[in-house]
């Protein structure tokens, strides 16, 4: 197993390098974010303009996760190559180019296009930006990745505010987006030489991994639990709003409620995360935040009134916020596979829990009903918790492959 060793010869001033690293990589976050929620804000202007019902627009709408899992592999390839600092480079300014095209279309198909292109750069973005998140962390010698995701999670509220203030002065979701490329090119500039430097350090006295190879064993293992964490994120973002309307019957002025109460509770969760696991560890934090996803769905399906729903999806909302951004750093700190693969690796398994989750909820409510839906997606949080005990990637403990920094003299010997 690779010796990796720190040479630094004055902690004092290495410290402010590291904060300025934090604070970079925490804003690139939020670019991405910002982006994202940027177009999220403006979705039924651009629905509406476009007079496409609702079948047409869900059919438009799986272009751009499509993308995203078709990209992963290929994301990976490409951090591992080249570096993370250099993907983000090209990847960002992209990612905002392809904002601007959704603002641009006339026809259906046009946007379908738009976004299967949006998608392609956005997962370019995510594996790059969530490398430079694990050697950030790595560089902490403490958890930081939640509030990196927890960054990302702002920047959600951030771009649907200013999303209500374009869309109340009535500017088009092109110059809207105008806009929003402008304020994430200028933190590109302003702090892109503060990112991390360097290639991955490979494993040369290994075998070379083919292109397409059987997935490693504890990375898939990780993606699992990313899966089920996934697959419960996914329901609650698009059949929160369903439940409360069809299953608790809540007032349309509340309807809302649900999905605002788990949103919340999930931004604040991240950033809680990285203090708690630094008193209780990564393995038990995700086995308890199994346990609160459980419990918060169970309860939504036996107490469907309001007051225990919104307190359940507030649960399930804490529960979901640490495990992504943990199982990423696990991932990341694999001592055999460059931490661009890995982070590829297991979201590609993760991500497949948000496809399918949303699809299967409405064939089972089909079936038996939406609590029973439900209920099952509650399993899941059982899942984690029972495989979480099983990993020992989860310890917290263990050896991290990380980027080289060439300007902090960080050796990694073998």
């Amino acid at each position: 197993m690779p010796d990796h060793t720190i040479s630094v010869t004055d902690q004092s001033e290495i410290n402010p390098g590291r904060k300025r690293i934090r604070i970079a990589v925490a804003l690139i976050y939020f670019s991405m974010g910002l982006c994202f929620s940027s177009w999220a804000s403006r979705i039924p202007d651009i629905k509406t303009a476009l007079h496409l019902n609702d079948a047409l627009f869900g059919s438009i709408l799986f272009a751009m996760p499509v993308a995203q899992f078709l990209m992963m592999t290929f994301s990976g390839r490409l951090v591992t190559r080249f570096g993370s600092h250099r993907v983000i480079l090209f990847a960002i300014p992209l990612y905002t180019v392809c904002l601007s095209n959704i603002g641009l279309v006339k026809e259906g198909w046009q946007l379908a296009i738009a976004l299967f292109l949006f998608g392609l750069s956005g997962n370019l973005c995510n594996i790059s930006i969530n490398t430079q998140g694990v050697a950030a962390e790595h560089r902490y010698e403490r958890p930081i990745m939640a509030s990196f995701h927890g960054g990302w999670r702002l920047a959600g509220f951030t771009g649907a505010l200013i999303g209500l203030i374009m869309i109340n002065l009535k500017v088009s979701p092109y110059w809207h987006f105008i806009t929003v490329i402008l304020i994430v090119w200028t933190i590109l500039w302003r702090y892109y030489p503060f990112l991390i430097k360097g290639k991955p350090v490979l494993n040369k006295d290994g075998p070379r991994r083919k292109f397409f190879s059987k997935p490693d064993k504890i990375l898939f293992q990780l993606g699992i639990i990313g899966f089920c964490s996934m697959a419960s994120e996914g329901a609650m973002f698009d059949w929160s709003g369903v439940y409360f309307k069809d299953i608790v019957k809540a007032p349309s002025s509340l309807v809302i409620l649900g999905y605002t109460s788990f949103m919340i509770m999930m931004a604040t969760g991240r950033f809680l995360a990285d203090h708690i696991i630094s008193r209780i560890g990564r393995k038990k934090l995700l086995q308890i935040c199994g346990i609160m996803i459980s419990t918060g769905l169970f309860t939504a399906v036996i107490f469907p009134y309001l007051i225990p729903c919104t307190l359940a999806f507030m649960l399930v909302g804490l529960g979901v916020s640490s495990i992504v951004p943990t199982v990423y750093s696990a991932a990341g700190r694999h001592d055999k596979i460059p931490a661009g693969i890995a982070l590829a690796t297991v979201a590609s398994v993760s991500f497949l829990g948000f496809l399918m989750g949303p699809p299967l909820i409405g064939y089972i409510s089909e079936i038996a009903g939406l609590r029973y839906s439900f209920a099952l997606i509650g399993v899941f949080g059982l899942g984690i918790s029972l495989l979480v005990s099983r990993i020992k990637a989860l310890q917290d403990k263990q050896p991290i492959e990380v980027e080289e920094d060439v300007e902090q003299s960080l050796t990694f010997p073998h």
